[in-house]
C-alpha cells in the first residue's frame, strides 16, 4: 500500500480489539500506518483478587503496553465496565475523537452480542461515524468522513455474525501475540482460554482463505455492494 493510513479500533474492553482485530492491527502498524485503540471502558470489574480501581489501572497499563509493541496508541476513556451508557453524549465524545484523530478505517464490534457492552459499543460507534460525517453536525472541529467500517470476529458476539472480508496476518501473527500477553487475562483467565481460541481462530480463517494465518470481518449488508464493468475473472 503506497499511501498511509490510520486504522482506528473501538472496543468495548480494554483487551476486545487486541484479541478480535490485533493480528491487523500490528500488521499495519508494522508496514508504518497509524493504529489507535480507542476503548469506552477497561473492562475492569470481574478480577479475582483486585479490586476494581485496582484493576482499571492494571488494564490501562496493558493496554499501553500492548499498543506500545505494536506501534500504536491507546486511549481509554472513563466510563464503567458493564455501565456504558447508550446516550448521544456519549456518541458526539466518540464523534469529536473520530473528527480530532480522522481514521480512514473504523473497526468496532458485531451489533449482535451476549454482552451489552458490546452492543453497545456498536450502537454508539454507528452513530458516531455518521455524526464525524455530516457537515451540519456542529462541532469544535470540521466533519471528517470514515472510507470503511468493518465489525470484528468475537466469541461473544457471533449471532448472525458472517465473516466477508479476510486479512492475511501471517506476517504479523507472531508479534501480535507476544502483545497479547501483555494482557493478564488473556493469559491466565481461569473461565475462558482467550490466547488459544484467538489464535485457533487465526489459523482457521487462514486455512478458509488459503493462508497460514487470517481474521475475517463482516460489513454491513450494504457495504457488500461490488460494481463491474464485466464480471471479474482472475
Amino acid at each position: 500500500m503506497d499511501r498511509k493510513i490510520h486504522i482506528m479500533a473501538i472496543g468495548a474492553h480494554a483487551g476486545d480489539m487486541e484479541l478480535t482485530c490485533g493480528g491487523v492491527l500490528t500488521k499495519y502498524a508494522m508496514e508504518g500506518h497509524m493504529i489507535t485503540l480507542l476503548h469506552m471502558t477497561a473492562g475492569e470489574k470481574g478480577h479475582p483478587k483486585l479490586t476494581d480501581d485496582e484493576y482499571r489501572k492494571q488494564k490501562i497499563g496493558e493496554a499501553n503496553a500492548f499498543a506500545e509493541k505494536i506501534g500504536g496508541k491507546a486511549i481509554v476513556l472513563d466510563y464503567k465496565d458493564g455501565e456504558l451508557p447508550d446516550n448521544d453524549d456519549v456518541k458526539f465524545q466518540v464523534c469529536d475523537i473520530i473528527r480530532d484523530k480522522k481514521p480512514d478505517i473504523i473497526i468496532t464490534h458485531w451489533k449482535n452480542s451476549m454482552h451489552k457492552d458490546h452492543a453497545t459499543t456498536y450502537r454508539i460507534v454507528q452513530d458516531a461515524y455518521f455524526y464525524a460525517a455530516i457537515k451540519s453536525f456542529k462541532r469544535k472541529l470540521p466533519a471528517h468522513f470514515v472510507q470503511g467500517l468493518y465489525f470484528a470476529e468475537n466469541w461473544e458476539d457471533p449471532y448472525e455474525f458472517k465473516p466477508y472480508v479476510y486479512v492475511d496476518i501471517s506476517k504479523s501473527f507472531d508479534k501480535w501475540i507476544d502483545a497479547l500477553r501483555s494482557y493478564e487475562f488473556v493469559v491466565k483467565s481461569p473461565s475462558f482460554k482467550y490466547l488459544d481460541y484467538y489464535s485457533a481462530l487465526s489459523v482457521v480463517r487462514g486455512a478458509e482463505s488459503r493462508k497460514t494465518y487470517a481474521e475475517a470481518f463482516a460489513v454491513d449488508p450494504l457495504g457488500m455492494k461490488q460494481v463491474y464493468d464485466y464480471f471479474p475473472v482472475r
